[in-house]
């Protein structure tokens, strides 16, 4: 899943940056809000995770103007504890959720893999595809009620394939959503990824759930395309 920070306090920066990544999610940050606005016009973001006070633009006409523009992006709104106004505005203009500063980081995590949730329509945080299950707010993996284990970027990408579930997925629109632009996108980085996915989670001749179309992507389905 890929997320954007804008938040100008680079102590934040560095310790949720550092949490997120290590978590296997794919990050982009900022600390001005005229550049945050451009990131989340310019890419595709599974929650946005947006403070209020920003030098160029404050956190609300970001907010209002993705809106007006039709992008519908989850927002977390990151708020003092003295700014109850500006909380209501927020939730008014559109934003999903708000956290007051101070926050445990733990509870930053499980309100963006709700969101997360909410943005693929999943009701609970457990997903099943046949004898495959994923509990994405443990972050634990089980494949005929054996424990698999994932790292945490092939953790993301597992959930990411799961919760769109029967639909094909490119490999650029993987490359955007788990990986940062950092990666090299030439090379064959979300390739090596699926057929590690595959090898752990199809171990000895078990029924393959990972599906490739050739020339159009990857599907997690129970039975091939």
């Amino acid at each position: 899943m890929r997320l954007l920070l804008i938040e100008d306090s680079r102590r934040l920066q560095d310790s949720i940056g550092r949490g997120l990544r290590k978590s296997g999610y794919a990050l982009d940050v900022t600390g001005d809000g005229s550049e945050g606005l451009w990131f989340a016009e310019s890419n595709s973001y599974d929650t946005i995770i947006l403070d209020l006070m920003l030098p160029g633009l404050d956190g609300l006409t970001i907010l209002r103007r993705l809106r007006q523009k039709g992008n519908n992006a989850p927002v977390l709104i990151l708020t003092a504890k003295d700014t109850v106004d500006d909380r209501v505005r927020g939730l008014g203009l559109g934003a999903d959720d708000y956290l007051i500063k101070p926050f445990a980081f733990e509870e930053l995590l499980a309100r963006i893999q709700a969101l997360c949730r909410r943005h693929y329509e999943r009701p609970t945080a457990l997903l099943a595809v046949e004898d495959l299950e994923i509990d994405t707010a443990a972050r634990t993996v089980r494949r005929a009620g054996k424990t698999v284990d994932l790292t945490p970027r092939e953790f993301m990408l597992l959930e990411y394939l799961a919760a769109r579930r029967g639909q094909v997925i490119s490999r650029s629109e993987i490359e955007a959503h788990i990986y940062c632009d950092s990666v090299d996108l030439a090379s064959n980085v979300v390739d090596s990824a699926i057929c590690s996915l595959r090898r752990k989670i199809c171990p000895d001749g078990d029924r393959p759930l990972i599906h490739t179309r050739r020339g159009m992507g990857y599907i997690l389905e129970s039975n091939p395309p």
